[in-house]
């Protein structure tokens, strides 16, 4: 099952394999993507990985969360990125473009001092305090999603991806721990979900109705310091609420995912050393799945042959999402499908997060 087609958004898949999205550290300091990138998603595309997500790209200086964080808010990223897909485009992959605003977990520069977010709530990680947005702010903000999904289409991307998790912009938004906000962009469900629904009535006008758009979202903030005084992070049942939302909205296919920052390890968990601990969203991912009709995602620490099996066979996701597990073995799908192996060799050790670009660094026997 795991190796059968699957049709997402009008895309044809070769497989039900997922490169989730990850920072690569391999863009320029301004954000222009390199040719390394290019290496990198050409590999998982020679590698039989159905669809590719990026490495998140910025839609506005200052929303960049990382060192060397690719971008897309600027149309001289176009060309650059057009090398790219013409690269993946030369096998059977699919390749999606993330774009996302860092808000309350955007880099502090000189040039932009204080990031944004819907409201005034001081990030327990960085202990950094947001400036809250202006509705004028948030507007243009919807402007520079759009036009960065235009950018995305021109560039020969297959689809962007809304990225509606891990403590960003997006996300601060929809998670009533950081919104506060009692306008129209926040509040109920529907209010705080209102700018992602903003930008993709935008995206399908600009780009037209035909060109797909994921969203990658929480399912759950994590456990939060303090949340019982400050208000409750996101969780069940709010997030199947959400994805509905979406889903009306137009989105073709939803990423289960989840934490910010603040919560600590909840996002990319260390020591996956035993099936039991694979999967580590599958609970929410089957909610969700039960309660919409379009392809369900789900990433979390899955390494197993026969636990994406059984994912995909008891209803908790139609694709398995995986990116150390590649960071890893690029050649993972090929290995599978020969039967040399049975699970990842990836330990969980998240050393491949390496500032001089994502590699394995474990050291293995």
């Amino acid at each position: 099952m795991i190796f059968d087609p699957i049709t997402v958004c009008n895309l044809e898949l070769q497989n039900r394999f997922v490169r989730s999205a990850t920072h690569e550290f391999m863009a320029e300091n301004d954000g222009t993507p390199t040719s390394r990138l290019g290496d990198l998603y050409e590999e998982l595309a020679i590698n039989e990985v159905g669809l590719i997500i990026t490495g998140y790209s910025y839609v506005l200086p200052g929303g960049q969360s990382d060192n060397l964080q690719q971008g897309i808010y600027d149309d001289r990223f176009i060309e650059p990125y057009r090398k790219i897909t013409e690269r993946v485009h030369k096998y059977r992959s699919k390749i999606v473009l993330q774009i996302v605003h860092g808000g309350r977990q955007a880099d502090i520069s000189d040039e932009y001092p204080v990031p944004v977010a819907p409201s005034v709530v001081k990030d327990g990680h960085s202990s950094v305090v947001p400036r809250e947005m202006t509705e004028q702010e948030i507007l243009e903000m919807v402007e520079a999603f759009t036009r960065a999904a235009v950018r995305a289409k021109a560039a020969g991307f297959d689809g962007v991806q809304l990225h509606c998790a891990h403590g960003f912009l997006l996300s601060n938004f929809i998670s009533p721990y950081t919104n506060r906000r009692t306008d129209r962009w926040g509040g109920s469900i529907e209010n705080r979900a209102r700018i992602v629904m903003e930008i993709i009535k935008r995206i399908k006008e600009e780009a037209g109705d035909e060109f797909p758009i994921l969203v990658k979202m929480n399912a759950t903030d994590g456990f939060l310091p303090g949340s019982s005084k400050a208000g409750l992070g996101l969780d069940a049942p709010e997030c199947v609420e959400i994805a509905k939302i979406f889903e009306r909205t137009g989105v073709c296919a939803i990423e289960v995912s989840g934490g910010i920052g603040e919560a600590g390890g909840v996002t990319i968990k260390t020591a996956i050393n035993s099936p039991a601990k694979e999967a580590y969203f599958k609970n929410y991912s089957k909610m969700i799945k039960s309660a919409v009709n379009v392809p369900v995602i789900l990433v979390g620490g899955i390494r197993s042959l026969s636990i994406m099996q059984c994912l995909l066979e008891n209803g908790c996701a139609d694709l398995i999402s995986m990116s150390r597990t590649f960071i890893s073995e690029p050649d993972f799908i090929p290995k599978l499908r020969s039967e040399t192996v049975k699970k990842a060799r990836c330990v969980s050790c998240n050393l491949c997060f390496d500032p001089a670009g994502i590699r394995c660094n474990f050291e293995f026997d």
